[in-house]
């Protein structure tokens, strides 16, 4: 799940900030309300974007879930406050990931008994909108040390990459995203990291 806050504190789960490629319609989700977003349909559907509470009703006691929490503006202590809040009204099993280490150190400070992973890439190849200094500082995971993920979840394609080989070493989970491949499966797998995948079944390649 990727969760977003609104402008008046309710937690929005669509991917995208910038709402016109998925809903065809300028827009911020954190510069809208939720009765604004009510107005926003997905993918050309009847669909809305539901909110963190409609979805957890769905996944109680069914299956486990990644939450990623996608901060803007600042926000970082009010969005992970006001998920993990939402979050303990349901039975499930969860971890939270952010590329924002700011997130995983309210984490650790307020919540370390919680599993927290901090997301990242090359931010020179992707650079988000982000100055060089912290292009440098996330790409080269140098929030750690403060920060103590229990796992970085990385993109595939930059998995080689210095930082993530140290925090191997020093006996940190790895997780590989997004992995839409039984080959890349079956990679992800012999190098020992846990994988995010979409587009194909795990299951018909022999895994549970």
């Amino acid at each position: 799940l990727d969760v977003h806050l609104t402008a008046d504190g309710r937690l929005a789960v669509v991917h995208d900030g910038e709402l016109l490629r998925v809903c065809g319609k300028n827009g911020v989700v954190e510069e809208l309300t939720a009765g604004e977003l009510a107005c926003y349909r997905l993918c050309g559907t009847e669909e809305r974007i539901p909110f963190l509470e409609q979805v957890l009703e769905i996944f109680e006691n069914r299956a486990p879930l990644i939450v990623e929490l996608k901060t803007a503006g600042g926000n970082y202590a009010a969005l992970t406050k006001a998920t993990v809040t939402c979050l303990d009204k349901f039975r499930i099993d969860y971890c939270l990931e952010s590329f924002d280490p700011r997130v995983l150190l309210w984490l650790r400070k307020n919540r370390p008994e919680l599993l927290r992973g901090q997301l990242t890439q090359n931010f020179w190849k992707h650079p988000e909108g982000l100055n060089p200094f912290l292009r440098l500082v996330l790409t080269n995971l140098l929030c750690n040390a403060a920060v103590r993920p229990d796992f970085v979840a990385c993109r595939l394609e930059d998995r080689k990459g210095l930082a993530l080989r140290l925090c191997r070493r020093m006996g940190v989970r790895s997780a590989y995203w997004t992995i839409r491949s039984a080959r890349d499966l079956r990679m992800a797998e012999a190098e020992g990291a846990l994988v995010i995948f979409e587009q194909f079944d795990p299951k018909e390649e022999g895994r549970t």
